[in-house]
């Protein structure tokens, strides 16, 4: 992240100096949306004692293309780690990891050709390198990770890890914004935002490993067993399923999101029922109804409450509210039920 807005300083002192602060020499060739310069007296300061400016030209676009995929994949594989790091190291030593950086580097160069423009050759070959190396990069830092931290299982931390990841996906998408369109001018509004989201992952983080684990509840315990499958089965075709509708493939995204979530479902099922006799199943179908129905309302009213800028904001914020919303109705359900034996099938 830290590179990123190295990057977008370098690329502003690039523009003040070479092209008298306008960017329309980039900006003909690309959406509106892009390109809002932070370009106040600090900013000028600094690119008056820049040596050199003319040097920085790669700044435009071409480092951005590198450093898009590593951005993306460790986000990615970050929330994995929070959930599980032997799942984590597993995976990033795994070939899912490649197909991943494959998949990612496909969809930005479909974005990059649909944007055609005098840099779009340039930044192909270049996504391929990035391609080539993030994939080693996660698998390294996989095995420098530790075997420690905590195992996300009970109630309260799932709710954390809900936590963790929406303020992970804010922070992520203020980046998108800031950094990747090279808004460095809208900064300062998001800033309270980005540290608030901050402060929620540092809270977050820290209460994970001091709130109680032990073994949740046949609800709560489908609810972990689903999330682990729907991580590690949507890794691949995250990138292609967000980009789809832009790319003029919706209803093949969709077909795709929903693909993920029911075999995820499947196999959190098969898992979380083993063992569960006819009228324990019968009670968990009350049990996952009643937490969807909440949760899908708590989500839609999430999704309602505010408008903004991103429809992914929206959707991030009303899937963490859904998410949490759906823990809390299965594990009170789960505590219900356990006090009150169903049957030795239980």
């Amino acid at each position: 992240m830290a590179l990123v807005y190295v990057n977008q300083v370098l690329f502003t002192v690039y523009v003040l100096r070479v092209h008298g602060g306008d960017a329309a020499f980039v900006a003909r060739y690309l959406p509106e949306g892009w390109f809002a310069l932070a370009d106040g007296p600090a900013m000028r300061a600094v690119a008056e004692r820049v040596p050199g400016p003319e040097l920085l030209a790669p700044s435009v676009l071409r480092v951005q293309a590198f450093l898009e995929l590593p951005f993306v994949l460790l986000a990615y594989v970050t929330v994995l780690r929070w959930l599980d790091r032997g799942l984590y190291r597993r995976v990033a030593g795994s070939w899912l990891v490649w197909a991943a950086s494959l998949s990612y580097t496909f969809v930005f160069c479909a974005v990059e050709w649909g944007l055609r423009n005098p840099y779009t050759t340039e930044d192909i070959a270049i996504r391929v390198c990035a391609a080539a190396v993030t994939p080693p990069l996660v698998r390294w830092l996989a095995r420098r990770d530790g075997d420690g931290g905590p195992r996300v299982s009970s109630p309260a931390r799932l709710l954390a890890f809900a936590a963790s990841v929406w303020a992970l996906g804010h922070l992520v998408l203020t980046v998108y914004d800031t950094a990747l369109l090279y808004n460095l001018g809208h900064l300062g509004g998001r800033l309270p935002g980005a540290v608030a989201a901050a402060a929620v992952l540092a809270a977050a983080r820290l209460a994970a490993g001091r709130l109680p684990g032990g073994e949740p509840g046949r609800a709560v315990a489908s609810v972990r067993h689903a999330l682990r499958y729907a991580l590690v089965l949507f890794l691949v075709p995250a990138l292609a399923v967000r980009y789809g509708p832009n790319l003029g493939s919706p209803p093949l995204a969709g077909a795709a999101g929903l693909l993920v979530c029911g075999a995820a479902a499947g196999l959190a099922l098969r898992a979380a029922l083993a063992g569960a006799g006819p009228r324990r199943t019968l009670l968990w179908c009350g049990q996952a109804s009643a937490a969807l129905a909440a949760g899908g309302l708590a989500g839609f009213a999430a999704v309602r409450a505010v408008t903004d800028v991103y429809y992914e904001a929206g959707l991030l914020r009303g899937a963490a509210v859904c998410f949490g919303t759906a823990v809390a109705v299965c594990a009170v359900t789960d505590r219900w039920l356990d006090g009150r034996p169903v049957g030795p099938a239980a």
